[in-house]
């Protein structure tokens, strides 16, 4: 089955990259046209110049409600409609809550929660202004569900984003708009690329992943392909965990591995000197 996103226009914010860029490069192959938002302005330019006519970018940060607004403004502008969005921008950081920093705090959550609501709110409202409905899809994370050590900015971000879908789709359901979530495991992509590139991180990672490997971006955008398509049609108000069954094990145990990294670099240190 092919052109399942037929005539259909879709906004995906982190869409420069990553699981954001997998996305579009599917749902443009599906029949889509595209507004790919971005911080990036770089990436998001050699984009929209790989992609074809059929790709628009604008550049934008989702913590700032205007630039929402005008990411919104100009898929409309472009294409006349709006009716799907991705909402995928996002970040991490890594600090144990006793040493994290009020700014870590607010960043993190400002880019992975604040950003999803004003980008719902916006998408709604355009969608709804066509009246033709629309899907509305939330990247979360297996750590919506799952806590991890040093990530209690993130784990509260994206629970936060896995709730925010629940009420979006009660709040929508009206305007025949479906709000769904995708929670992603470990996905190989430049975002993960510094962490993984540990040893002992990324074999603690494979550890707890019954189907043995990490996730590729295509494995998420085959998801949010389903979920955009007419035989998703039933389906609202709940994220899929994307994980390879992630969230049946643990989550690595970061503490004890940088704990243990760090008592190996002073051993070295010491016997150099």
């Amino acid at each position: 089955m092919s052109g399942r996103l037929e005539g259909r226009v879709a906004l995906i914010t982190g869409g420069a990259s990553g699981i954001g860029l997998a996305i579009a490069e599917r749902y443009l192959a599906e029949g889509a046209r595209l507004l790919l938002a971005d911080a990036n302005g770089e990436k998001l330019s050699a984009c929209d110049k790989a992609l074809g006519e059929r790709v628009a970018g604008c550049p934008g940060d989702v913590r700032v409600e205007a630039e929402v607004e005008a990411m919104v403004e100009a898929c409309v502008d472009r294409f006349g409609r709006l009716d799907l969005a991705v909402n995928s921008a996002g970040l991490g950081a890594y600090a144990p809550i006793v040493d994290q920093t009020e700014d870590q705090w607010d960043t993190v959550l400002d880019v992975c929660l604040k950003g999803v609501f004003l980008s719902i709110k916006h998408e709604a409202r355009a969608m709804r202004a066509v009246g033709a409905g629309g899907v509305i899809i939330n990247i979360a994370s297996l750590n919506a569900f799952q806590p991890g050590e040093g990530m209690s900015a993130y784990c509260a971000a994206k629970a936060g984003v896995e709730m925010l879908t629940r009420v979006a789709s009660l709040e929508l359901a009206g305007a025949a708009i479906r709000v769904c979530g995708i929670a992603p495991g470990l996905v190989d992509t430049p975002l993960t690329d510094p962490l993984t590139q540990l040893p002992q991180i990324r074999d603690a990672y494979l550890e707890n992943i019954p189907l043995g490997r990490s996730g590729r971006p295509d494995d998420v955008a085959s998801a949010a392909l389903y979920l955009a398509s007419d035989e998703a049609s039933w389906v609202t108000g709940t994220t899929l965990s994307v994980d390879g069954g992630s969230r049946n094990r643990r989550y690595p145990e970061f503490m004890k591995i940088f704990g243990a990294l760090e008592a190996q670099t002073t051993s070295a240190t010491k016997k150099k000197s």
